[in-house]
């Protein structure tokens, strides 16, 4: 053993190192690939809330900031850099999808869901909608990708709207965005009225 007690960062470290990372856009946070430095206390709730050290993160730059070195590797998720990479607790997603748009019709509409931090994604091949059902209730959980691995949760106003636009296809009720459909139930469990 050196001696040295480990270097744990604060929140303003990271910030600091983000800033200096960052070009115009989104860094490119799938090319980086530095060994793990740690654990970091940030915790992304349900709800999109961001905690550092379990104090509610007010300020929305530093979250929008930190939710663009945002990676997820398998299950974990870390923020990382070019040189650092601090895992954090994602509660279920990182984002969380609080409105939408559609335009067109039927197969040619098109989904456009704006997250929480001001992130958008258009529902397709590439960024597909997904619904996960409890085991227990039933209740469905339903998701957009947002970009690399990383999803945001649908709220629940948003996915009434979407429910309301939903159409049978194959023996499936779902929605259509871009020339995809996307499942949402077996058309037998739905209720017509």
């Amino acid at each position: 053993m050196s001696g040295q007690s480990p270097v744990i960062p604060s929140a303003s470290d990271i910030e600091a190192a983000a800033k200096a990372s960052q070009a115009k856009g989104l860094p490119p946070v799938d090319t980086w690939n530095p060994p793990l430095s740690g654990k970091i206390d940030i915790r992304i709730a349900r709800d999109g809330t961001w905690y550092h050290e379990g104090t509610r993160m007010t300020r929305p730059g530093l979250v929008r900031l930190f939710s663009t070195i945002l990676k997820r590797e398998g299950d974990a998720y870390f923020l990382v850099t070019p040189v650092e990479k601090w895992q954090i607790e994602v509660e279920d997603a990182p984002f969380v999808a609080v409105d939408f748009t559609a335009t067109g019709e039927g197969e040619m509409q098109v989904l456009r869901f704006t997250t929480n931090l001001g992130d958008t994604a258009v529902a397709g091949e590439t960024l597909p909608l997904r619904i996960v059902r409890d085991y227990e209730t039933d209740e469905p959980s339903p998701y957009i990708m947002v970009r690399s691995g990383l999803e945001a949760l649908i709220d629940r106003k948003s996915f009434y709207r979407l429910v309301d636009l939903g159409a049978h296809h194959e023996g499936w009720f779902g929605v259509w965005s871009q020339n995809c459909f996307f499942p949402i139930a077996p058309s037998d469990t739905i209720d017509p009225d």
